[in-house]
């Protein structure tokens, strides 16, 4: 079958070790993410949503079903294979910013082009346009001591998109910051997935905003169900 998402879902299903038997993690989950739009998936802590960005991200293999990013089929591919797409076709944006202190604003984002083989030349350009994207055209040569949080989210979630991917995933990328901030994160992260084109999947725990998101699922012992869509 051919998806048109960026991200495909089929029948995903992940089991972990649990004593003489197996924990369920994600059970027969079903998720297609089109390019452009953002959908959140919320539940309670220990439901699957970690689990779920692992598979989506090709960081754990599950025990069945499909996963397909921006057109190829996941299974098949040998480590490697899955680290040079993940490097290429992929952006993880993670719960805590995780920044190289020794390292200004753009040269954070920079190690991510030469990560994936590119040389210096226009990666510096890239670097300095995608933090004037997230609003931090002024602060290229700081440290990240020399953030606030919600700027340093701002630099994590630049980083993710340095190699152009078309799937952002995205875990709770405001449990560290205030409302305020938090919301600014998320207003960033629709407006960006808009512009980009990227197939974003945001695991949150904040309802405040789900009405900004394209569609909201539930995550409920390993299973999703749907929780609505934004109108249009």
């Amino acid at each position: 079958m051919t998806s048109t998402a960026a991200l495909q879902l089929d029948s995903v299903t992940l089991t972990y070790p649990d004593g003489d038997g197996r924990l369920t993690a994600l059970d027969a989950v079903d998720l297609a993410v089109p390019a452009g739009t953002l959908t959140a998936v919320v539940g309670p802590s220990g439901s699957g949503k970690s689990s779920l960005l692992a598979v989506a991200a090709t960081l754990v293999t599950p025990d069945g079903g499909r996963v397909v990013v921006d057109g190829t089929e996941t299974g098949a591919l040998s480590a490697a294979e899955k680290a040079a797409l993940r490097r290429e076709r992929i952006g993880i944006v993670f719960q805590q910013p995780n920044l190289l202190a020794s390292l200004s604003c753009a040269e954070q984002l920079q190690v991510m082009a030469h990560l994936s083989g590119r040389g210096d030349r226009q990666v510096r350009a890239r670097a300095l346009e995608l933090l004037d994207a997230v609003g931090l055209a002024g602060q290229a040569g700081r440290r990240p001591h020399q953030l606030s949080g919600g700027q340093r989210q701002r630099v994590n979630i630049a980083r993710a998109l340095m190699n152009d991917p078309a799937v952002l995933l995205v875990d709770e990328p405001t449990s560290a910051l205030d409302h305020e901030r938090g919301a600014a994160v998320l207003d960033l992260l629709v407006t960006l997935t808009r512009e980009r084109g990227t197939a974003t999947v945001l695991v949150t725990h904040d309802r405040t905003h789900l009405d900004r998101m394209d569609r909201t699922v539930v995550m409920t012992d390993g299973r999703l169900t749907e929780a609505g869509l934004r109108a249009a």
